[in-house]
């Protein structure tokens, strides 16, 4: 059974269609790379998975179960966390800090409970082993590279037990090394059985380690193709308007 299941789904801001009667389910442990030039619907359809947007038309089932959200901790309620482009770290704090932020763990009873710093550095440093990352829950963020930052990032959604995680752009503007490193981390939510939603402009990116790739074109999917059936070119003649769409 899928984990996520979009069918027909529309999103309209008055007069402006953002989205069209858009289609696609997403198995577990499943790496899609969602494609499109910028004004394509993207960001608008990872929005409604988010709960940050309700679709004007159309319905969202996750595990067959119809799913309706009004607000975006709804979405992390049933297992959706978002990993944004921008990735909303405080530099000043710490890694375990980072990912705890908002749920950090307090030990004691009634009002003299306080910050279990050791139980969440424990815990930090699990995840960053989970996902092979070298990132050390001590380290401040700022001295921290692109890659291990994204790791912090990735590590604050397995808090919840995440399903499905959606990643926008997080290889945008950092090192060959660390564009790795990244998808390396997305490789290892996969093998977790966590299906991933990649948001990217990268063709290598999605070439390299998405099973599916799903392009939009001025709010409507013109391809939901295997990454073994197509290829860098078609995808580009897909987003630029030059192939009109393949089944």
């Amino acid at each position: 059974m899928p984990v996520l299941e979009i069918s027909n789904v529309s999103k309209h801001f008055g007069a402006i269609h953002a989205l069209n009667d858009v289609s696609f389910s997403l198995e577990p442990g499943e790496v899609i790379g969602l494609m499109g030039d910028n004004g394509a619907g993207k960001s608008t359809l990872v929005k409604i998975i988010a709960g940050n947007f309700r679709p004007t038309h159309g319905s969202l089932k996750m595990d067959g179960r119809e799913l309706v959200m009004h607000k975006p901790v709804e979405a992390r309620e049933h297992g959706i966390e978002i990993v944004h482009q921008h990735l909303a770290l405080c530099d000043n704090l710490t890694a375990a800090a980072n990912v705890f932020l908002g749920r950090e763990l307090r030990k004691g009873f009634g009002p003299l409970r306080v910050l279990d710093y050791g139980a969440m550095y424990k815990r930090a440093g699990e995840l960053f082993k989970e996902l092979k990352s070298e990132t050390r829950p001590r380290d401040l963020v700022k001295q921290m590279s692109g890659g291990q930052r994204q790791a912090v990032a990735i590590a604050r959604t397995r808090l919840s037990d995440a399903k499905i995680v959606l990643m926008d752009e997080p290889t945008a503007a950092i090192s060959v090394r660390q564009v790795a490193e990244v998808l390396n981390l997305i490789r290892h939510l996969r093998d977790q059985g966590i299906a991933v939603v990649l948001i990217s402009h990268r063709m290598p990116d999605v070439f390299t380690v998405c099973d599916r790739v799903v392009v939009l074109r001025r709010g409507r999917k013109v391809a939901d193709r295997p990454i073994a059936l197509s290829s860098p070119e078609e995808v580009t003649g897909l987003i630029t308007g030059a192939i009109e769409q393949v089944a």
